[in-house]
């Protein structure tokens, strides 16, 4: 299961994918009715180096949808464009909580207003010096060291969610004993994510608890805005500038 990620993870993700019971191993090996695909579930640790680790981005799980659930937190992968004529792409308005995180990072920037995050004012923003790619998007999150890790890495149903994130505490506990030396920030989104915090390997790091960008409330949360504008997650590398 770990062939396709990032060398510099191969020994802590193998060590903590043993923490998991064993008929649930044998699931996940047999690559059979779960979501992302079995190449694909630990995609997040496939291109952000152990090395350039800053902060672990937990939401809850992956999007239900085959073509949306891509391996990392927050990336849809049904959305190729994130800008339209229109203002944003009809998939990533399809998208709530993509399209609330997006609005979130344009108010941040000054490029939108709370009091006014319609298609029309997203139509008129000045774009020349912004991403317009989901894939660019992962990118810079990257670039700030953010790991886009969810709670649960697979999904089967909805029904089965909560079933799928309890067992993948046992996981993260593990994971996070062994990426302490490296102190990343945690950062939690919606409720699932913030039980996170009770396991005894998470009590030695710093936390950053938001309420679950599904919720419009996050398009205007300060802590969310000073966290994440200051990434500049929308913004063209300089050298594409």
């Amino acid at each position: 299961m770990t062939d396709n990620i990032h060398d510099s993870w191969q020994d802590i993700v193998s060590c903590s994918l043993k923490a998991l019971p064993q008929e649930y191993r044998n699931f996940l090996d047999s690559g059979d009715n779960y979501i992302p695909e079995k190449s694909d579930f630990l995609n997040a640790f496939k291109t952000l180096p152990k090395d350039k680790l800053r902060y672990i981005l937990f939401g809850q799980d992956p999007y239900p949808r085959a073509k949306s659930a891509s391996g990392y937190a927050f990336i849809d992968g049904a959305v190729k464009h994130i800008f339209s004529a229109s203002g944003f792409d009809k998939n990533v308005n399809k998208a709530t909580s993509l399209r609330n995180f997006i609005k979130m990072v344009l108010v941040s920037d000054g490029k939108l207003s709370c009091k006014d995050s319609s298609q029309k004012a997203i139509a008129s923003i000045d774009k020349s010096d912004m991403i317009d790619s989901i894939d660019e998007l992962r990118c810079n999150f990257e670039h700030s060291g953010v790991l886009l890790l969810n709670s649960s890495l697979i999904f089967t149903s909805k029904k089965e969610s909560k079933k799928h994130i309890k067992i993948w505490r046992a996981f993260v506990e593990r994971f996070l004993e062994q990426v302490q030396p490296l102190s990343p920030k945690l950062i939690f989104f919606g409720n699932y994510a913030k039980e996170i915090k009770k396991l005894p390997s998470a009590s030695g790091f710093e936390s950053i608890e938001l309420e679950h960008p599904y919720n419009h409330t996050f398009v205007c949360n300060k802590k969310a805005q000073e966290l994440f504008g200051a990434m500049k997650l929308l913004h063209l590398p300089k050298s594409k500038v």
